[in-house]
């Protein structure tokens, strides 16, 4: 929809695989899995965030970059299922209508910006049915996620301005 070449990699690639591609970003998205163990795929975002590439993660990828930028993950007791999931964007106090399918979380401190090896950020987006964080911003590097799916919209399209937010990161000079 913004005009962007998308090339989709495997999940096996490397840094390398994506440097050759010189890419304007990274785009992670969802996938099945305990976040906790993806080592290889936490290691290649963590060499992303230090190069600076704009990244977007969505559900598995917003997991992903809570633990690159050291945080823990936890199974959900029951997991996030459906639409019509109220989220609350901390950043703007506007309420989302999302759609979600994820049995993890990221633990991250909600009341406060955060410090990490690669700067500062914060929480950006929770769940306004059990406060289960729904989105991370890095406010150091162009680096954000979320845990619901933007995406994926049967009515309300609430969340579509998070792709021109990640089109901004990309024309941004680095």
């Amino acid at each position: 929809d913004h005009g962007f070449k998308v090339t989709v990699l495997p999940a096996k690639s490397s840094f390398e695989d994506i440097a050759k591609l010189n890419v304007d970003g990274v785009f992670l998205s969802n996938g099945p899995g305990d976040p906790a163990a993806m080592v290889d795929i936490v290691e290649l975002v963590r060499k992303v965030l230090l190069e600076e590439i704009p990244f977007f993660g969505i559900c598995f990828g917003h997991q992903i970059l809570g633990r690159a930028v050291g945080f823990d993950t936890y199974k959900l007791p029951f997991g996030h299922r459906g639409i019509n999931q109220p989220v609350i964007d901390l950043t703007t106090g506007k309420v989302e209508i999302t759609a979600h399918n994820h049995g993890f979380a990221v633990a991250a401190p909600k009341e406060n910006d955060f410090q990490t090896v690669y700067g500062t950020g914060r929480v950006t987006h929770l769940s306004l049915n059990d406060s289960v964080i729904e989105g991370l911003e890095m406010t150091s590097i162009p680096a954000f996620s979320v845990q619901y799916h933007p995406e994926s919209a049967a009515g309300p399209h609430d969340a579509a301005y998070l792709f021109e937010r990640f089109v901004l990161l990309m024309q941004s000079p680095k």
